[in-house]
């Protein structure tokens, strides 16, 4: 075993440009962390530039450098869409062939709200796609009144039901959801995530949502890199919701966040555990609060925020530990609609004992991180991609 701990940061949705197949998602041109830095007129991220984050690209800001301080690549998506659970999956091992369905522009079919309100005994309002922030503004008084669900979705595959808790208690929410996640199960409605989003407030523009966010994902569809991990013995520690686009397994334990802040600060206090094994950690911030509500400056400054971090991070972490900075997508602000882009992601390698670090070539599938993981510690892994753990010197 070469390192003892790994540590693997998912900025979710930073992507760096045109993946391969960019004009099949008709996402050709997008580029999450270019554009950003051309509308924040460059970056401050000294601890990503030393890491070779520049020579990933042109990055207005972030300048490219001969000597990196870690191994850094590009990866493409192997598996069909650009979602959240498509990219983590891929990431441990599972190659999506369908994407998961979403309803955007249409909302959910009556038949499916019909069912929902029959097994539920409330009715619904909303059955749109926006912003978790903006729905409750738009119905967050109506629900006081009614009592009524408001659902709603995004740009992802999500069937999203808001619930004022001190209207509709916690638990008939989270059974709610539970009822939802039944009948999403049907093929033609088989989103990826139903996901509870309690939230407190009287009145338009002082609706404001709480913790108690839970997330009811489909499950796995077979073994992953994080099953191998733990049926090893080893610790699998999910950070942010990790463990909800797993749907707990292969997990060992848990830990909540709030933000990417708060992830950040748990990832480092997470250096001076003793664990063995991975610390598979979602900075969701990026993707939630700045890709899809079109922020291209609050991005930016979320990106300078978590530079910092990332070397307070780098500071604490021990001779044999590994630390993974990736993306599971693109989002980019400046592009059309709301939606994930399709694009290339960074995959950036450090560790205190490498000597040689450089630029490596493109890798085809997301897969190899997982696989790199599995060979460290010496586990089973069946997935998709191939180990380039021997390329760490």
């Amino acid at each position: 075993m070469k390192f003892n701990r790994i540590f693997l940061i998912v900025c979710d949705s930073m992507g760096i440009g045109n993946a391969k197949d960019a004009k099949k998602y008709n996402d050709f041109g997008a580029n999450t962390v270019g554009h950003i830095c051309s509308i924040c007129d460059g970056l401050n991220i000294p601890t990503l530039q030393n890491l070779g984050f520049g020579n990933l690209g042109d990055f207005k800001g972030v300048a490219k450098t001969q000597n990196p301080q870690a191994y850094i690549l590009k990866l493409n998506e192997a598996s069909n869409g650009k979602d959240t659970m498509t990219g983590h999956w891929e990431m441990m091992g599972l190659k999506t062939e369908k994407p998961f369905i979403t309803f955007t522009d249409t909302g959910f079919p009556k038949e499916f709200i019909d069912l929902f309100e029959k097994k539920t005994g409330r009715k619904c309002v909303g059955n749109i796609a926006c912003s978790g922030t903006k729905i409750l503004d738009m119905y967050g008084e109506h629900q006081i009144k009614t009592g009524d669900w408001i659902v709603y979705t995004s740009a992802d595959s999500v069937f999203q039901i808001a619930a004022n808790e001190d209207i509709i208690p916690l638990e008939e929410l989270y059974h709610a959801c539970q009822i939802a996640r039944e009948i999403a199960m049907d093929d033609k409605w088989k989103v990826g995530r139903v996901i509870a989003r309690p939230y407190i407030g009287t009145k338009e523009g002082h609706f404001t949502r709480t913790s108690n966010r839970h997330d009811y994902a489909l499950a796995p569809f077979s073994k992953t890199a994080l099953d191998s991990l733990k049926d090893a013995g080893l610790d699998v520690i999910g950070v942010g919701k990790i463990p909800d686009i797993f749907v707990d397994q292969g997990i060992t334990r848990k830990i909540k966040t709030v933000s990417n802040e708060d992830g950040m600060n748990k990832t480092i206090e997470l250096a001076s555990d003793n664990f063995n094994g991975l610390a598979f950690i979602n900075l969701v911030d990026f993707d939630a609060v700045y890709g899809h509500r079109r922020n291209a400056a609050g991005y930016g400054k979320a990106i300078e925020e978590f530079d910092v971090q990332l070397g307070e991070l780098i500071n604490e972490l021990k001779e044999d530990d590994l630390l993974i900075v990736t993306a599971d997508h693109g989002n980019d602000p400046t592009y059309r609609g709301t939606d994930h882009t399709r694009e290339q992601v960074p995959l950036i390698i450090y560790s205190k004992q490498f000597n040689e670090m450089k630029v490596l070539n493109d890798g085809d599938s997301f897969g190899i991180i997982g696989s790199t993981i599995c060979d460290n510690f010496n586990v089973k892994y069946n997935g998709i991609g191939s180990s380039i753990l021997e390329l760490l010197k």
